[in-house]
């Protein structure tokens, strides 16, 4: 899995439909019908005056991923459950992205270097 803690903490934060989160320079954006979730450094999310939602690590798993690869996800989902982490995942088009409680980065990383 290679993975690679990302330096800073992340926030999950939501925008109301239509905004234009563009300002915010976020990591990732995912519209819903109930309006856009944004996924941006901490320090921007608290200027932006944003509720943050959930405070995150961003760990990439560096190993290369194909969108239409089957277990991956199960797989470090699994490692992550076993340990009690939760986990956000982002899938590019290179790399999976996980996002986990900053609190539990370590214990993480931990469980996905012993894979």
């Amino acid at each position: 899995m290679q993975p690679v803690r990302q330096a800073g903490v992340y926030a999950f934060a939501a925008l109301p439909p239509g905004s234009d989160p563009s300002a915010l320079d976020p990591v990732a954006t995912l519209r819903e019908a109930e309006g856009i979730t944004v996924i941006v450094e901490e320090t921007r999310a608290r200027q932006a005056g944003l509720d943050i939602l959930f405070r995150a690590a961003w760990i990439t798993l560096t190993v290369p991923s194909d969108l239409q690869a089957v277990g991956l996800t199960a797989a470090f989902a699994g490692l992550l459950a076993d340990a009690g982490i939760a986990c956000n995942v982002v899938a590019g088009a290179f790399h999976d992205h996980i996002f986990v409680p900053v609190e539990s980065s370590d214990a993480a990383m931990a469980a996905l270097l012993a894979r």
